[in-house]
């Protein structure tokens, strides 16, 4: 499945959203507090280059603004904006669990004249151009073969698809909505979780399409578990795994028309490599001493957990091709396949 692309603004949403309002982004993460984790040990949901940062800090961070000197939302009122429609839809969630890259680091301009090692940190500037959150649904937990999973949403902002030096325009977001495996953090984005980019020129321009997303989502969300809680029914042996990674390699070397003549592979190199590490020494879903091959459940989890080192703004799109592509690959290992996946397996 290609992931949905909003390439317009969106409507006006009818009624105002008032960011002024002390929305509850719940208490400061503590031992314990991340469903019962302890944060210390708690996996990310995304590595990279990537760095947590506190919505405190986050909030304390230059704003950027346009050509015109007019504001874009700040990566808080974008955070703030989508739990709102969140907690309407699914109830209350967790903290907020933030990643950012890309810092960019500039100067007042009443120091413009000082020489770097004057500066002092009131002097100092700092946004992050990429940005990533999450949160868990508190209440809205399943196990799926053997391993707990939460719902959670989240967003992923990067300011440098809004190209600044221009005037105000619809600024660019992703929103998405999915389960996560609680012992690796890793997301299962289905093409009905994930907005693709939404394009909006206010917060509640990103409300309403977020709302769009999340009730949508909401009546398919235990079609969506059960359909990945199928993937442990079929199984690949060594020898279809290694067909499976070779023609993701080769993938990547074919020429375009071929390529699309296939079924989407967002899915580079790097992650395909790190997927392949992880059959023999994943502690999760490694393949098992005595057994020929794994599941399609743990391929799944090898290929999540390879896309969470892919920098911020190809997160969502790459965690949901993964899921796609295992899905198709179990119809072709079931012969059902209607996609074109069966040419991985040949």
């Amino acid at each position: 499945m290609d992931s949905k692309q909003t390439t317009t603004a969106v409507a006006p949403f009818e009624g105002r959203l008032s960011l002024n309002k002390q929305f509850d982004l719940g208490e400061p993460a503590t031992a314990g507090t991340i469903n019962g984790l302890d944060p210390d040990n708690h996996p990310n949901f995304i590595e990279s280059n990537t760095q947590a940062v506190t919505l405190e800090e986050l909030s304390n961070n230059l704003i950027p603004t346009w050509a015109d000197n007019s504001l874009t939302i700040s990566h808080t009122n974008f955070i703030k904006t989508v739990r709102a429609a969140a907690e309407q839809v699914f109830g209350s969630l967790t903290p907020v669990e933030i990643r950012t890259s890309h810092p960019i680091q500039g100067r007042r301009p009443e120091a413009i004249h000082k020489k770097q090692n004057e500066l002092t940190d009131s002097d100092r500037t700092l946004y992050y151009q990429r940005m990533a959150f999450v949160s868990h649904v508190i209440g809205l937990s399943r196990e799926v073969n053997g391993q707990v999973v939460n719902l959670t949403i989240g967003g992923v902002r990067n300011y440098a698809d809004d190209q600044l030096y221009r005037t105000a325009t619809p600024q660019k977001f992703k929103v998405f909505v999915g389960w996560q495996v609680r012992v690796c953090s890793n997301m299962m984005l289905s093409c009905s979780g994930n907005s693709g980019v939404i394009q909006c020129l206010t917060e509640a321009d990103v409300f309403q399409k977020t709302m769009e997303l999340f009730t949508t989502f909401n009546p398919e969300r235990e079609n969506i578990l059960t359909q990945l809680g199928d993937l442990q029914s079929t199984r690949m042996t060594e020898q279809q795994f290694c067909n499976i990674i070779g023609r993701m390699r080769l993938y990547q070397a074919l020429p375009t028309a071929e390529q699309h003549q296939l079924p989407p592979l967002l899915i580079g190199d790097q992650a395909v490599n790190e997927a392949t590490r992880g059959y023999f020494n994943n502690p999760n879903f490694c393949k098992r001493e005595g057994e020929d091959g794994i599941s399609c459940w743990n391929f799944l989890q090898l290929l999540t957990e390879s896309v969470k080192s892919s920098y911020i703004d190809k997160f969502a799109e790459r965690n949901q091709n993964a899921v796609d592509m295992t899905i198709g690959l179990q119809n072709a290992l079931n012969g059902t396949d209607e996609e074109g996946y069966s040419w991985f397996l040949s």
